[in-house]
């Protein structure tokens, strides 16, 4: 059940305008508490820090030559996938694409393995 405060959750404003779209339809179509629009603003980020990322290697390519004519990986690879995997675990976290577990199972040990 959503609330009045959560249901007039924003976008925050400097987020992509699909970005923001995007935040609007979860926070409309997802019962989010207090703390499920904070990761959601942070995957928002999170995804928005990789397209620009993105941007700039399709661009610019993943390489470029250091000053001694070596090639060398551009920061933006490492933003890239760095913020992918923000991106993914936030977005686990919040559980948007699945019902809860019917039964719980206990962690892997090495007994198991």
């Amino acid at each position: 059940m959503k609330t009045d405060t959560i249901q007039r959750a924003k976008p925050p404003a400097h987020l992509q305008p699909a970005t923001r779209k995007w935040f609007k339809s979860v926070t409309e179509n997802y019962a989010l508490e207090g703390h499920h629009v904070r990761l959601l603003t942070l995957a928002a980020e999170a995804w928005d820090q990789a397209q620009i990322a993105r941007a700039v290697l399709d661009k610019d390519g993943q390489t470029f030559n250091d000053r001694f004519g070596q090639p060398k990986e551009r920061p933006e690879v490492a933003i890239l996938n760095a913020a992918r995997i923000a991106f993914a675990r936030l977005v686990r976290e919040l559980a948007l694409d699945v019902d809860a577990p019917t039964e719980s199972r206990p962690p892997r040990t090495r007994e198991y393995r």
